[in-house]
């Protein structure tokens, strides 16, 4: 083989390492002729993503609690190209533990192994291992979601990997069902990549309220250093013990935020920043008389979608904050099943820049279950999420509903139940269909239906069931058509009179990447 062929083979491959999660090939028909740019634009396509990875925190330190762990992959979806993942499909997908420095208080050990097998879960992990045995679940092929459970106080962070044909839309859902104390109700989070900023509105460092955040480093060669800022509604926390927070290689540290600042305070906005590094964080609020949730993420932009709001809702509570060095001032909108109307007295939301703003929304579902649409002005961003607590006195338990990005091609979320399970779809823009499929634990053809949003609605439905309407499963939601789609799924197993529930956004999975074609041109070599 000749020395211009190797150094062809070596640039297609530099740029295959580039793109870093697709496979890069060729298209069909090119034999090299015309401009470069021009074809490699034309010629780009989407490809499925060969690499996903995820970070789930630890979920409790609870003596009376449950976890449970689902991982699911769909697989690539039909819209997109054939690519190298699919050569081996005897690739798995592991769910792995890692170290937790803990700073919770010690939790009584009991003598429990702590091990569970949830039945009806054929080929599921059934059994969560003690923390450093090996996985904690397995997935082996797209199309069939696995399960496992512990109640362990001392379950670690967990770190998940899904290459080749189990990459697409992979996801793995972590819930806990906390019986009594501090933080009774449902947990649920959707694990996610890790990152070097993330903003979540709505923590607090008040009395009777514990939020922690949890900082999971998957290096396994390097620490990473970050920095925990606080900002209220009179600007920036004094939080000196933020700063330069040390996580060590494939390790995971909680941080409780009220050893952060000497000021207690509700209502406040915690940004988390990489010095050196990436961290998956999460933020689990626990209360001692509202119960509890984890806190998800919310990015910056000019508009935000929040679905998810139940019919039931007690209190609604919106936390915004203005990131940027311009004020926001958001227009706010309730999204029924009917339409859309302007909150009565809650029109507008003057929010400073660097500070954080509260508004109470109680009546704003009158018993219709919907969505909340802001729209900032003038060039201004926001951070925004809801807290919504359903129930009353002391059967209450609390939901934090985050800033949703739309579907897109296709959004996933898994352990979704048979009973219990509902999906929230608000289109704030034109009309749109999109296709719901249900996936059994056991693999084989998804239930599927499909429903028409109406423009400036939001439709909540029951997803359809697979398996006869037995076990869990997980649900992948696609756009057909029309305009932009925001989604929600709200999870809800009451537990003795409590209304206990759980809300995830569902996002786009990202299972593709827009990948330019690579194509023979002697002109590299002999510049």
């Amino acid at each position: 083989m000749g020395r211009t062929t190797l150094s062809l083979f070596a640039t297609a491959a530099a740029l295959a390492a580039v793109t870093g999660v697709a496979v890069v090939a060729a298209p069909s028909g090119d034999t090299g002729g015309g401009s470069g740019t021009a074809r490699a634009t034309k010629s780009a396509a989407r490809m499925p993503v060969q690499r996903s990875a995820v970070v789930c925190p630890a979920p409790t330190s609870s003596e009376v609690a449950e976890t449970t762990y689902t991982a699911f992959s769909p697989g690539a979806p039909a819209s997109a190209k054939a690519g190298a993942g699919g050569r081996d499909a005897r690739r798995t997908a592991d769910l792995l533990p890692v170290t937790t420095t803990s700073s919770r208080p010690p939790a009584k050990k009991d003598g429990k192994d702590g091990k569970k097998e949830e039945e009806g879960k054929k080929g599921s992990g059934g059994k969560a291992p003690a923390p450093g045995t090996g996985p904690v679940l397995t997935l082996k092929a797209p199309g069939a979601p696995v399960t496992a459970t512990t109640d362990r106080s001392d379950a670690p962070a967990l770190l998940g990997s899904a290459e080749g044909p189990l990459a697409p839309g992979y996801t793995v859902q972590q819930t806990t069902a906390v019986t009594a104390g501090s933080g009774r109700g449902l947990h649920g989070l959707t694990c996610g990549p890790a990152d070097t900023s993330f903003w979540f509105p709505g923590v607090s460092t008040a009395k009777g309220r514990q939020d922690y955040v949890h900082l999971t480093n998957p290096d396994s060669a390097a620490a990473a250093v970050v920095d925990l800022e606080l900002h209220g509604k009179d600007g920036r926390v004094a939080a000196p013990a933020g700063e330069g927070v040390t996580v060590p290689p494939r390790s995971s540290v909680p941080v409780l935020l009220s050893t952060l600042t000497d000021t207690p305070a509700d209502n406040l906005t915690l940004h988390v920043t990489a010095r050196s590094g990436r961290v998956g964080a999460a933020v689990q609020a626990s209360d001692e008389k509202q119960g509890g949730d984890w806190l998800p993420a919310s990015e910056p932009a000019a508009a935000a979608v929040l679905p998810g709001i139940p019919a039931d809702a007690t209190s609604v509570r919106l936390v915004a904050f203005a990131p940027g060095a311009d004020d926001a001032d958001l227009k706010l909108r309730f999204a029924g099943p009917t339409g859309s109307i302007t909150p009565a007295g809650h029109e507008t939301l003057h929010v400073r820049s660097g500070t954080t703003e509260t508004v109470e929304l109680d009546g704003v579902a009158r018993g219709e279950a919907g969505s909340l649409l802001l729209t900032a002005e003038d060039g201004g961003r926001v951070v925004a999420g809801l807290r919504v607590t359903r129930g009353k006195g002391d059967k209450q338990e609390t939901a934090f509903l985050p800033a949703v990005e739309p579907v897109g091609a296709r959004g996933t979320v898994a352990d979704d139940r048979a009973k219990g399970t509902s999906l929230s779809l608000v289109a704030p823009g034109a009309e749109a269909r999109v296709k719901i499929s249900a996936w059994a634990a056991g693999g084989g053809t998804p239930a599927t239906r499909t429903y028409t949003v109406r423009s400036g609605t939001t439709l909540t439905v029951e997803p359809p069931v697979p398996g006869g309407g037995k076990g869990g499963y997980a649900l992948t939601v696609e756009t057909v058509s029309g305009g932009p789609v925001h989604a929600a799924r709200t999870l809800t197993l009451p537990q003795d009179g409590v209304p206990a529930f759980t809300v995830q956004p569902v996002p786009d999975d990202r299972s593709t990447v827009e990948v330019p074609a690579v194509r023979s041109d002697l002109t590299t070599v002999t510049r």
